[in-house]
């Protein structure tokens, strides 16, 4: 890997999913500009995202987004040494708009041109200056855990994955979603549950799939417990309702409060049981924690709590899909020559390493 040079300068698109996203990172630390157009409130409505609305709706939202953050460049387009988009993995409608859009734009100013991989850009959120902290050392753990992917890998050097262990059915944040849905608590699934357990009085305790042969995950048997306790419920409120027995009552605030707080407690203690693990097996210097559940508080200070190495935490805003960590990544593909030409395509089930 060569130099990095700490004036480069890098214009990042992000559209893997429901988020428009444009930013400019210095030397891939320095955030000039990191702008997000969030499509939430269109998709709450439908419970989850819906890819030909969000596919619309980036190609409404890009052009504003990339003005935005031009607007913090000294010099404009003067001052951008190169352009980055995120390839894979993603939604194909929504990654096909950020990524022709940012080979576009690289084609007409003759910049040089990188498509990163989404996961490997929420690792690279860690990179991104938080502080007085330094970069992160390695070797590295690196917990991804979000709405597509729950996984663990480790880091010995910038491009050098090793998977260490992955979901075999639901990823955590699609966990969370499901188990919202199941609680009445409506879309985004991870902000409600860590709402809704944040007012539990009494402890339930829910199941955890240890798979202690590996370091992979699996969350459907908790959601299906979770179904049964509710059904459970459900039964037990019928029979003392007085209410028509064609419309259930609504489930009692502190039984789903219970719940809330069961479901998280049982998905933090093996995503952080796991890592630990792995962390000394594997000799880590430090933990990476990124992905959008990474902004799970819970996770966040549990993590901290029980790791034998220092953890790096992104800021809440760095955790959700945004381009500062698409730039980011991009920088150390840049400095170690593996730059894209214009046949870059979209993977939408683009691994990690890839």
């Amino acid at each position: 890997m060569g130099t990095p040079d700490p004036d480069f300068t890098i214009l990042a698109i992000e559209t893997s999913c429901d988020e428009t996203a444009a930013a400019v990172v210095r030397g891939g630390r320095t955030i000039l500009a990191n702008v997000v157009a969030s499509q939430l409130d269109i998709h709450q409505r439908f419970g989850g995202v819906v890819p030909e609305v969000a596919s619309r709706q980036h190609m409404l939202s890009l052009v504003p987004v990339v003005e935005e953050a031009l607007q913090a460049v000294p010099g404009g387009w003067a001052g951008v040494h190169a352009v980055a988009a995120t390839r894979g993995p993603g939604l194909s409608g929504a990654l096909l708009t950020g990524l022709n859009a940012a080979k576009a734009i690289a084609w007409q100013r003759g910049l040089p041109f990188v498509a990163v991989n989404h996961l490997e850009a929420h690792i690279y959120a860690s990179w991104l200056e938080q502080g007085s902290a330094g970069a992160p050392e390695f070797p590295l753990l690196a917990l991804i855990v979000s709405g597509g992917h729950t996984l663990l890998a480790l880091l010995r050097g910038h491009g050098d994955y090793t998977l260490l262990g992955q979901t075999r059915d639901d990823a955590v944040g699609e966990a969370f979603d499901k188990v919202a849905r199941i609680l009445g608590l409506g879309y985004p699934g991870g902000p409600a549950i860590q709402q809704a357990a944040l007012e539990r009085a009494a402890r339930i305790t829910l199941p955890r799939a240890w798979l202690r042969e590996s370091f992979d995950f699996s969350f459907s048997g908790l959601k299906t417990a979770v179904l049964h306790r509710v059904q459970e419920q459900r039964d037990r409120q019928a029979t003392t309702s007085s209410r028509p027995q064609d419309t259930a009552p609504p489930l009692d605030r502190l039984f789903v409060a219970q719940i809330a707080h069961a479901f998280q407690e049982s998905v933090v203690d093996v995503l952080v049981s796991k890592s630990v693990d792995a962390a000394i097996r594997y000799h880590a210097a430090e933990i990476v924690l990124a992905g959008g559940v990474a902004a799970n508080l819970r996770l966040r200070e549990e993590l901290v709590q029980r790791s034998p190495v220092p953890v790096r935490r992104p800021a809440l805003a760095l955790c959700t899909d945004n381009a500062a960590m698409v730039a980011a990544a991009a920088f150390y593909r840049f400095a170690a020559g593996l730059g894209s030409d214009w046949s870059s395509d979209v993977s939408p089930s683009l691994p990690l390493g890839a």
